[in-house]
C-alpha cells in the first residue's frame, strides 16, 4: 500500500516553487531579449529614410546638373515629357527653357518620408531636400 502512495505522489506535477522559478527566468529572458527588437522598426524606418533622402538629392542633383535649374517641386522629376517639367526660376516656377537638356524621369514615384509618414521638405530655391 505504501508503495501504491508513492508512486501516485511522484505524478502529480511540479510544485509551486518550481513552477515561479520558471516564470521568473522566463521574465528575466523576455526582458533582456525584447528591448533589441522593440527598436529594430524604428531604425529599419530612419535607414530607409536615409536611403531615400540620398536618391532624392541625387536626382534634384542630377536634374541640376541637365537642366541648370532646380525642380519646381519634387514631382517633377517623375515626369515623361519635358513640356510638363517645371522648373524654379527668378522665385517663380515656368515651363523648363530647354526641353532637349531634360533627360527625366529622374525618379519613378517620390516616396513619402517612412518615420513622419508626410512628405519631405522640399526647397527649390536651393534644390535642398530634408526630413520633415
Amino acid at each position: 500500500m505504501h508503495h501504491l502512495m508513492d508512486r501516485v505522489r511522484s505524478k502529480r506535477g511540479f510544485t509551486l516553487v518550481e513552477l515561479l522559478v520558471v516564470v521568473v527566468v522566463l521574465a528575466v529572458l523576455a526582458a533582456i531579449v525584447l528591448p533589441k527588437f522593440m527598436d529594430s522598426g524604428k531604425r529599419s524606418k530612419e535607414s530607409a529614410q536615409a536611403s531615400d533622402l540620398k536618391i532624392i538629392r541625387n536626382a534634384v542633383q542630377l536634374f541640376y546638373t541637365d537642366t541648370g535649374y532646380y525642380p519646381a517641386t519634387l514631382d517633377d522629376l517623375t515626369q515623361e515629357a519635358a513640356a510638363s517639367v517645371k522648373v524654379y526660376d527668378s522665385g517663380s516656377a515656368v515651363t523648363l527653357p530647354t526641353a532637349s537638356d531634360y533627360h527625366g524621369p529622374y525618379l519613378q514615384e517620390v516616396p513619402d518620408d517612412p518615420v513622419s509618414g508626410s512628405a519631405f521638405a522640399y526647397t527649390n530655391s536651393t534644390g535642398k531636400v530634408e526630413a520633415p
